[in-house]
């Protein structure tokens, strides 16, 4: 075991040796971060937590930032984890690859019919949270066409017409209202919605003026998208924030590590004009985008 760490770690140096670029340093401070995870845990993780806000302890100095109660703050904040050490797995049931990029599995069902990838994810989160709050009106999303697609119609039986880039709605189906054809709505947000769309159709948010629930978004196809889940804030103003992801093939929501910064991870620090770097994907010129 001892041998096995030394030479991962020789392996680590000889990376940072060689790459100059900042995709070389990326995949260097990638390979030493999994080397500090393996050899010397995270200060931050309190094992025995179930939720995000006492699964993952503060920096010294640091305080969690205020929000009302029954906020979507405080909703993705408390949201339930699986028990210390679940592995990624994904929607056919299979275990995903890279199972060092995770401190926490979020309590997300995934469906077995491999629709729920990270846009879509992070969608079902927030309908849920509407749903949860007798919000119900308000559940809509646009499709990558940008016509927009509410929970309100749905129910009451109107289904898309699509042909090419042109959407209609048409009333075909009986009135339903109940969960369960909530989550075949869903069903047809994740086929026609994902990251484009919701660059598209979302407010840009400033880094100084992050909070929970802003997303990270580089839109494309797939692209990718995670979101913050918990933000504190030192006495001079500093912040520090935890991100989730889901991801392709669908799989668990997961609770990031911060491999760039390893002695603050999972935490992680936003900067304007820098790029952003997540065990899964590096966003070169970070976006933000905020819910409705």
């Amino acid at each position: 075991m001892k041998k096995l760490i030394l030479i991962i770690i020789c392996l680590a140096v000889l990376i940072t040796v060689i790459f100059t670029n900042s995709k070389g340093k990326h995949m260097a401070n990638h390979v030493k971060g999994l080397v500090s995870n393996t050899i010397s845990p995270s200060d931050y993780i309190e094992k025995k937590g179930l939720t995000i806000k006492t699964r993952v302890k503060l920096p010294k100095g640091y305080t969690r930032v205020t929000y009302a109660e029954n906020s979507f703050q405080e909703y993705l904040r408390n949201y339930k984890l699986k028990t210390y050490g679940s592995p990624i797995i994904n929607y056919d049931g299979s275990q995903y690859f890279a199972q060092h990029w995770h401190d926490a599995i979020l309590e997300v069902p995934v469906p077995k019919n491999g629709l729920q990838q990270c846009a879509d994810a992070l969608m079902r989160i927030r309908a849920e949270y509407l749903w949860n709050q007798n919000r119900k009106n308000e559940i809509g999303f646009k499709f990558t066409s940008g016509h927009y697609c509410s929970w309100k119609k749905y129910a009451a039986g109107f289904r898309p017409k699509i042909k090419g880039n042109k959407v209609s709605f048409h009333k075909t189906a009986t009135s339903n209202h109940s969960k369960e054809n909530f989550y075949k709505y869903l069903n047809l947000i994740y086929m026609y919605a994902g990251t484009a769309s919701l660059h598209a159709e979302l407010s840009k948010v400033k880094i100084k003026d992050l909070k929970i629930g802003d997303m990270l978004v580089q839109p494309g196809f797939p692209g990718h998208i995670e979101i913050i889940v918990d933000e504190i804030v030192n006495k001079k103003g500093n912040k520090l924030f935890l991100l989730a992801q889901g991801n392709t093939p669908a799989q668990n929501v997961c609770l990031l590590k911060n491999f760039e910064e390893t002695d603050i991870s999972p935490w992680y620090g936003f900067h304007k004009n820098e790029p952003i770097y997540t065990p899964s994907y590096h966003f070169p010129n970070p976006v933000f985008v905020r819910f409705k």
